[in-house]
């Protein structure tokens, strides 16, 4: 019982070394979550060991559940500590990190790389890589070369050399997958681990959410190779590592991304959902086929999914209400990942002696074989030629069924075994080349075969990425075509709106016709009111002259009066200085003659009466300026409200103007209508006369033809005079309405020209705003140098203080050195020895120092 215990122990745990190990971990609340007031939705049972949690009552079983409160040492050691030793042991591991957005997956596989706390699974196990390497043996050579890559937009692009934008997935002739072209970094310690990661991760793509300050908009992919080889034995083992952070899945309604980040999170969703399906289809077992090419990620995951390959799934999940759709999602994901088991396997290079000891025991188990054939067909034979075989000759079958099992059991060849003993079969030498002919054929078919899937492979990426470029098309024909409807549609609305439009114009040209007659009435009673003002303001005219003829008659009056009372004051002082001159000859002469005074009163009596006449004559010219100044300025008054009314007079004229333009618009157009009407008639009219005369002909017997004939020379005659003058008359208005057509397209030339005009403005408008845009551009840049002209003279000002020190400290360092070498001249010269070498030796070097700085 003990034995059957061991051996089922032993069982189950390889079973559980070849699943899949799915890890747990729940973050905690972040600050959104809590102003939003979630609450944690999940329950860790008492006693489950950390393997089980429980979501709206239902149960999940996981390898290792990790609880929010958990160190990123602790996650470590659950999670990815064995997995260093299986990779130096030459197998082959996974570790990546899946989940929502925001739910600490980033956090969870890199962390804070410098820091030893917050450090994640990559850092850490890239240092625990190294410490197993440094604690092995000597004899044990390594290289280690690493790859950084991310899936972006369905496109593998290499982090660590940006230019290469779509590499290319393919499979090498053991069928393994690899990324074509990825740059390979060696390294030699962790330091330069970091490094690339550092290089790595300022070339990825990442983005803000509403849901995540630093979301990653791509999966991205670490790759560690490490070779081993013994230099005794010259063993040789291969051990890759993938370290996969995958972009979070989303909902559009929670990040609320737009634009370039809708396109990003439908590519995420699309490559996660093909990861789904392919681990539906591992966990489900019955499916032959399993859709690893439906995404560049899970053809790079091929391996770790059902492949060679020793795998942990790290899901991490969200604890609040407000994401509890998303985490119930995850953790499905989990447990049917659980299920998987991959075929896991030794990366071994064989030398050549294991080769040979190998071959040895292949051909040691074949010889075996064909002894026990060989006697199982002589006791066949017999049995069948009638012979007994006893017991201790028979063969125990038993005992082949279990040797059968245990060979079972070992390790199978990928070529047959019956190959490998062909020396000691039984064949003839002809045989024996013919079957290694056959074999070196059946080799060389499977390598063209190879070669053939993976140009098919090639071909079909090519074929896929086509049919996208196709898809991207047919969306942007759809597009198009959808633009297009819209746009038939408002055509078509806009057309319906113009049927609509036509018909109101229609309306309003009938009321127009109907209106015509109003406004023909209106235009005429309008022409004879504006003959009446015409002749009004030919009247105030006529009125406005005489009153300015008026009115430069005063003013000529007014200047001969001035004059003559100019005149007169004139001779006035011309009389009065005589008066003076005669008077004071009399006073210096004091003649005591009696007859001379009386004389001069006589004189001074004429002049005072003089006097008097002129002053009175003075205040008539006084009041007579005054009253023509009066007259002047009624004038004047007048003058301005004439103009007010001349003014007045203008605006009407021209009010009327543009009515009688518009109403002889209108004329035009129904004398237009009537003349098409009337000629209309006029043919009509002849249609009916040489129908009445038919008619006439006819019916007249031959008897009162001649009087016919004669009446209807004379109507004809009659007939041809009217049309004469009624031809005359309709050329007169043809020619009438061609000189209004051409008034009408001057009108419309002139208005034309004006709209040019006004958008030639517009236009140079625009231009004034662009280049004073311009200005205040050059203006910012202006003083952006100016700043720095400034900082840079500033620098400089302090460039110039240190310089100027020291040349000041190196001119007096040759100050001393010229006193030293004197003092020593004359030391020399008395004959005295120098004490003091070092000095002018530090001299000398502070010397040469400040000259090789400045």
């Amino acid at each position: 019982m003990s034995e059957e215990k061991d051996t089922t122990d032993a069982a189950d745990a390889k079973a559980n070394e070849d699943s899949i190990r799915v890890i747990c971990r729940f973050r905690p609340l972040n600050s959104s979550e809590v102003k939003l007031g979630s609450k944690m939705v999940m329950k860790f049972p008492a006693g489950a060991d950390d393997q089980c949690v429980t979501i709206g009552g239902k149960l999940y079983m996981f390898d290792k559940v990790m609880k929010p409160n958990v160190t990123q040492t602790q996650m470590y050691e659950a999670t990815a500590k064995n997995i260093v030793k299986d990779v130096l042991g030459g197998y082959n591991g996974t570790i990546f990190a899946y989940g929502q957005t925001s739910s600490g997956k980033t956090h969870t596989m890199e962390g804070v790389i410098n820091d030893s706390t917050l450090q994640g699974i990559i850092p850490r196990i890239v240092n625990d890589i190294f410490n197993h390497i440094y604690s092995m043996e000597e004899n044990l050579e390594f290289h280690i070369k690493v790859s950084y890559f991310e899936i972006y937009l369905d496109k593998c692009r290499d982090l660590l050399d940006p230019s290469k934008v779509n590499l290319a997935v393919h499979e090498d002739k053991d069928r393994v997958v690899y990324v074509k072209g990825a740059t390979e970094r060696f390294v030699s310690s962790p330091e330069e681990v970091f490094e690339v990661l550092e290089e790595g991760k300022s070339n990825r793509h990442v983005a803000v959410t509403n849901m995540n300050e630093h979301s990653s908009r791509s999966h991205s992919v670490f790759l560690i190779n490490v070779k081993q080889e013994n230099l005794e034995n010259q063993k040789k083992l291969c051990g890759k590592l993938y370290l996969v952070d995958l972009a979070g899945s989303e909902k559009v309604g929670k990040t609320g991304v737009e634009g370039m980040g809708l396109e990003e999170a439908k590519n995420i969703n699309k490559s996660l959902s093909a990861l789904g399906n392919v681990i539906a289809a591992l966990a489900d077992g019955n499916k032959s086929h399993i859709p690893y090419r439906d995404s560049k990620l899970t053809r790079i995951l091929q391996e770790s999914l059902g492949g060679n390959a020793k795998t942990t799934i790290v899901i991490c999940a969200s604890p609040a209400s407000f994401n509890e759709v998303e985490t119930k999602s995850t953790l499905d994901f989990g447990r049917r990942a659980k299920t998987i088991k991959n075929v896991v396997g030794v990366n071994e290079e064989l030398t050549a002696e294991e080769w040979k000891k190998r071959y040895e025991k292949e051909k040691a188990k074949n010889v075996s074989a064909k002894t026990k054939i060989e006697k199982l067909e002589e006791e066949l034979k017999r049995w069948r030629s009638g012979q007994t075989v006893s017991a201790d000759e028979q063969l125990n079958l038993a005992d082949i069924a279990m040797e059968e099992s245990m060979t079972a059991l070992a390790p199978k060849l990928d070529k047959p075994s019956a190959v490998l003993d062909l020396g000691t079969s039984q064949i003839s030498l002809e045989e024996r080349n013919k079957l290694q002919e056959e074999r070196e054929r059946m080799y060389q078919m499977l390598d063209e075969k190879d070669d053939e899937i993976q140009e098919q492979s090639q071909l079909v990426e090519k074929l896929k990425e086509q049919m996208l470029e196709q898809e991207e098309l047919i969306s942007a024909t759809r597009r198009d075509y959808g633009n297009l409807t819209k746009e038939m549609s408002k055509i078509q609305a806009e057309n319906e709106s113009a049927k609509e439009e036509v018909k109101e114009v229609l309306q309003a040209l009938e009321e127009l016709a109907v209106n015509y007659d109003q406004k023909s009435q209106e235009a005429e009673t309008k022409s004879r009111e504006h003959n009446t003002i015409s002749d009004e303001l030919s009247q105030q005219q006529s009125k406005l002259k005489s009153t300015q003829s008026e009115l430069g008659s005063v003013k000529e009056a007014q200047q001969n009066q001035r004059k003559r009372t100019g005149d007169m004051l004139r001779s006035l002082l011309t009389d009065l200085g005589e008066v003076g001159m005669v008077i004071a000859k009399n006073q210096d002469l004091k003649k005591p003659e009696p007859n001379y005074e009386g004389k001069v009163e006589e004189e001074f009596t004429v002049a005072r009466l003089f006097v008097s006449k002129m002053k009175s004559e003075a205040k008539n010219l006084v009041s007579r300026a005054a009253t023509l100044e009066q007259q002047q300025s009624e004038g004047t008054k007048k003058m301005e409200i004439s103009e007010k009314d001349l003014s007045d007079c203008r605006l009407t004229i021209v009010q009327q103007e543009a009515k009688m333009k518009t109403l002889n618009e209108s004329i035009r157009e129904s004398d237009t209508k009537k003349r098409s009407l009337e000629e209309t008639l006029d043919t009509m009219q002849e249609e009916i006369i040489q129908l009445t005369a038919s008619m006439q002909m006819h019916a007249v017997s031959s008897e009162e033809h001649q009087k016919e004939v004669n009446l209807k020379d004379a109507l004809e005659e009659q007939l041809s005079q009217h049309r004469e003058q009624h031809q005359k008359q309709v050329a007169q208005l043809r020619n009438e309405i061609t000189d209004r057509q051409h008034q009408m397209e001057e009108l419309r030339d002139s208005n034309q020209a004006l709209s040019l005009a006004s958008e030639q403005l517009h236009w140079d408008y625009d231009q004034l705003k662009e280049k004073e845009q311009e200005k205040t551009k050059r203006l910012q840049e202006l003083m952006t140098l100016n700043e720095r002209r400034e900082q840079a003279r500033q620098d400089m000002k302090g460039l110039e203080e240190t310089v100027t020190k020291e040349l000041q400290t190196l001119y007096n360092l040759r100050k001393l050195f010229v006193q030293d070498l004197q003092s020593r001249v004359k030391k020399s010269a008395a004959g005295e020895e120098s004490d003091d070498p070092s000095g002018s030796l530090a001299q000398k070097q502070k010397i040469s120092f400040l000259e090789n700085n400045l």
